[in-house]
This record gives structure tokens, sequence and C-alpha cells, in this order.
């Protein structure tokens, strides 16, 4: 719960200070002292050349861009987990239409206010925001064909119960696409404890193995990484949160820290059975 409150306030932080960011120059309008600005802007990539992109919601929180790899259609109800001020569930309308539906689920009361101002200016009646935690969803059982999110399933500290909820509200044979930060090797200790670290996605995130076994155990098939590629953290960010001592030890142990892009199918009949191992499938 620590973890989670202080979270949110970073996040309301940066929601609103958003409209600072044009006057300051940096990613989020966040103090100097914190990770979340420089790290955000490094792990951030480019949304303008989609439709559907709306500057004013795009934070730069994100680590990829899970909507292009999302395949949705034309009508689709699309939920989007940790919704920000709303810029994939602007790219997701795009895409299904004004016959689909988009939810966006954040646990920040000032990114849902951010949102609604976004979606309000923008007139789109078939976009809603909705405040709630998603290790327990305010969303019914099998809604949405597709359930999007970007770099923001670190930030939950029960990633398996994340995942059983995605299963929970996708109807049968729907599917998520989600971006997200993992490991390959073993970060310091006081990264791990970090909440600053936690709050840029870093200390928040689990082994690449550890997190398509967490997606195979929730019941999902087919799982696909459609992208992966190495966040380099500058070396004068990571010695304000560690030791030079856990520095060097970082360094010799080649600690990968990536961006993937998962995506996964929900069985039609539901059933344990049937992973595809092979190649890049899980």
């Amino acid at each position: 719960m620590d973890i989670k409150k202080n979270v949110r306030e970073k996040y309301g932080e940066i929601a609103r200070n958003a409209d600072k960011k044009k006057a300051c120059g940096c990613s989020c309008g966040c103090s100097d002292d914190s990770i979340v600005g420089a790290e955000y802007s490094m792990m951030n990539e480019s949304y303008d050349h989609l439709n559907g992109y709306e500057e004013d919601a795009d934070l730069k929180l994100g680590c990829g861009m899970p909507t292009e790899f999302a395949a949705i259609s034309k009508g689709d109800t699309v939920v989007d987990l940790g919704s920000g001020a709303g810029n994939d569930c602007f790219v997701a309308r795009a895409i299904a239409g004004e016959s689909g539906q988009v939810i966006g689920l954040d646990f920040t009361p000032e990114m849902i206010v951010k949102a609604n101002q976004n979606r309000e200016k923008l007139g789109y009646n078939n976009v809603q925001f909705i405040l709630g935690d998603i290790e327990q969803m305010p969303i019914d059982t099998e809604t949405a064909e597709v359930v999007v999110s970007n770099c923001v399933l670190n930030l939950v500290p029960d990633k398996a119960k994340a995942f059983a909820e995605i299963f929970r509200i996708l109807k049968k044979s729907g599917h998520f696409c989600v971006s997200d930060i993992v490991l390959k090797g073993n970060l310091p200790e006081k990264m791990k404890e970090d909440v600053v670290m936690y709050a840029g996605c870093v200390a928040g995130a689990v082994q690449r193995e550890e997190y398509l076994e967490i997606i195979r155990k929730a019941g999902f098939e087919n799982i696909q990484i459609k992208k992966e590629r190495i966040i380099e953290i500058p070396d004068d960010l990571l010695k304000k949160h560690i030791s030079e001592q856990d520095y060097n030890e970082l360094k010799s142990n080649n600690t990968g820290i990536y961006s993937i892009t998962v995506y996964a199918e929900k069985p039609g009949i539901v059933s344990m059975n049937n992973y595809n191992y092979a190649d890049e499938q899980y």
C-alpha cells in the first residue's frame, strides 16, 4: 500500500504539472530531482505520427506503442490500463472508430481529470475514463475485445493479480497487447527498494521469463514478444540512487533493462493447455 500511495502521489504531481512542460522544456513538468522525467524521456517512443494523437494527452510516460501491435478492429471495445492523460485511448479510438468503445482506467484522480479535459476538448462520446485499481478493476467480466497498457504494469505490486484481471475482463477469444519493462539479470537491492525508481518503472520490473510465466499462468495462449529493446539509464542518474559499490556490481553483472511489447490471447474455450513454445512464442 505504501508503494501504491507513493506512485499515486508521483503521478498526481505529473498530472498537475503537465501544463508546465512547454514552459520548462522537460517531458513531465516535475521537479529536477525526480527520476521520472529523465527516465521516461529515454523510454518513450514518439506517437506524433499516429492517427488520433493528441499532444496534450502525451505526457511521455510510455515505453512502447502497444496499439501498434494490438490488432484493434472497427467496433471493438478497448480497455487501456493506466490510461494517464488519454494518449493511448485516443489512438485506440482512431482505430476502433465511432462504432467502438474505449475505456481508460487509472488510479490517479488527477490523471482522470486531465484525461477528461482532453476528451471534452476533442468531443469524443465513445471514450470514457474511470478511476480504479488494476488489481481489482471496476469493469464487468468479458467487457473488452482488446486490452492495452503502456509501461504501467510495473507499477502494480501484484502482477499475477493484474493479469488475472485482464483475463477476466476480456471476452473469450479477446487479446491484450502491453508494453512494459523487464529485466535480464538482477538489480541491486537499493534500486528495488527505491520508491522513486519504482515510480519510474525500473525497481518494479521483474525478470523477462518470470513476466512471461505470469502471463502463461493467468491462462493466456499464443504469447508473443512483438518488440524488444534495451533501455540505457545514464550513469549520473543511476549514481543518484545507488552506491558506488552497487553501481560497479550492476555494470559487472551486465544486467539489462528492456522494454518489451507482449501480445497474448484469451482462449475461446478456456484451457490451461496447448501452449506453443516455438521461437518467440511462450
